[in-house]
């Protein structure tokens, strides 16, 4: 079983959320509608009908929220900023009642020796710019690079470490492919084209932060899928190529090598547009600090079978443009309440991949976790044993990729509550500390409790800081 001091003594522990699964306060102090706000109110889009409007009412609760950090150990904190908190057209003048919010998270956080980690861009552009077209516009891009530019001059005095996107697969992909995230658009193979849209902005935003005035670390979040060949068939073969090329490679090499896979691109029959704004690669190959990896399972994926898509079940939709008819195969794995086989070994594999692309590069694990339902016993406890070992086994893999000679920097449990997750609503909960959204009242879960213990001894031998003393957050049961 890894050990906390089976990893470096400066390796980062954290959990993440994301604004608009955790503020509420929609339309609160200025803020104006995001794409999400939008999507939410269109019939069937969100299981329950649920919303983000209260979410876990993190703004007003953040104090609360980061007392529980220090309880659990940990000793960053990843979070995303409002876009439309901030701007509430999507340019202009900041927001100062959104600047306020966020400098007082980042200020309780330091104190509390949680460092803040901010994510830019998390999914919820303003709707403003969405009817301006949103991603599937130039426009935007130079729009994220302002926003960039912004909120570093209004919290670099605070925040050292930035990440500009946060998986711009689904952004692009579910946005704009399948449709099942805001904005819900099916654009076809022209989602590839928001796809780059978001990765110029990307690049346009690491320039904006470091011509600020501060020092910065920045980076990018990009979702990994370990992806393998259902037999070593050649049909098999290149139906995990087309779904490892578009998940994976076609946001590592643009970012990482200044390329776009060939293959892929002939695969979306997109080359005309894609060579015609191939003088972008420049700027969306600029240099960076560290690659965020988000990781959860693996794809285990056989060549388009009739038979299967006469049935309409286990393959790939419009969420893979040129990948439509691949196969999903069952291998018998444990699944997550998301349906998503638990395969420990891939984060290795995608930690891999991309060490490959850039070998010099610091790598964070900036997402890991998993849903399942879980039960509140009569003493109000949560006794959630698939989540602790599914943390337990990508802890070890963590220090397997150590062991490899990959420079793992760090790792950030999804998430640090329950909360709003996107178009499952309320119906799945991934976090350390359980959240009843009627009274909002928080409870550490078993996993939560692991955790703690885990970087507690660390912080016995010196490896890790021993949380402060203190009074505990009201209405938090530890």
């Amino acid at each position: 079983m890894t050990a906390r001091s089976d990893l470096p003594a400066d390796f980062t522990w954290g959990t993440a959320t994301a604004a608009y699964q955790v503020e509420g306060a929609a339309a609160l102090d200025g803020r104006g509608p995001s794409i999400w706000d939008t999507f939410t109110r269109r019939e069937g889009a969100v299981v329950g009908g649920d919303t983000g409007d209260v979410a876990v009412d993190h703004y007003h609760r953040f104090g609360e929220d980061v007392d529980l950090m220090r309880e659990l150990g940990t000793n960053a904190y990843r979070f995303s900023l409002s876009w439309s908190r901030l701007l509430p057209e999507g340019t202009g003048t900041l927001n100062r009642a959104g600047v306020d919010f966020y400098r007082r998270l980042a200020e309780r956080l330091l104190e509390h020796g949680v460092t803040p980690w901010v994510t830019l861009y998390h999914w919820d552009l303003p709707q403003a710019l969405q009817d301006r077209g949103g991603w599937l516009e130039r426009d935007t891009a130079g729009h994220l690079a302002d926003f960039a530019a912004a909120a570093h001059g209004a919290l670099g005095d605070l925040v050292t470490d930035w990440i500009t996107l946060n998986e711009p697969w689904c952004a692009a992909f579910l946005g704009h492919g399948s449709g099942v995230h805001a904005p819900g658009l099916r654009v076809g193979t022209r989602a590839a084209r928001a796809a780059h849209h978001l990765l110029l902005g990307h690049g346009l935003a690491v320039d904006a932060i470091r011509a600020g005035s501060t020092p910065a670390s920045v980076g990018v979040t990009l979702n990994l899928y370990s992806v393998r060949a259902a037999s070593g068939s050649g049909a098999d073969r290149d139906a995990a190529r087309r779904v490892d090329g578009l998940q994976n490679r076609f946001f590592l090499e643009p970012v990482l090598t200044g390329r776009y896979p060939e293959d892929v691109v002939r695969d979306l029959g997109e080359q005309e547009w894609f060579t015609a704004n191939s003088a972008d690669l420049a700027r969306i190959h600029r240099p960076i600090d560290f690659l965020g990896v988000n990781y959860y399972s693996r794809h285990t994926v056989a060549a388009p079978d009739p038979a299967a898509d006469a049935a309409g079940g286990g393959t790939f939709g419009p969420a893979f443009p040129g990948s439509e008819g691949v196969r999903s195969v069952d291998t018998g794995a444990p699944r997550t309440h998301m349906g998503w086989p638990v395969v420990p070994e891939g984060l290795v594999d995608v930690l891999e991949q991309a060490h490959a692309l850039a070998p010099a590069l610091p790598l964070h694990v900036t997402e890991n976790g998993s849903a399942y339902p879980d039960t509140v016993e009569e003493d109000g406890a949560v006794h959630d044993g698939e989540r602790l070992r599914y943390l337990q086994q990508h802890v070890e893999a963590c220090a397997l990729a150590r062991e490899r000679g990959i420079p793992l920097a760090g790792y950030f449990v999804w998430s640090l509550m329950d909360n709003f997750e996107w178009a499952w609503g309320f119906s799945r909960r991934f976090g350390l500390v359980r959240v009843d959204y009627d009274t909002q009242q928080r409870t550490v879960k078993d996993s939560g409790r692991w955790l703690r213990a885990f970087l507690r001894e660390g912080a016995s031998t010196g490896d890790q800081r021993r949380p402060a003393p203190g009074a505990r957050s009201p209405g938090a049961v530890v």
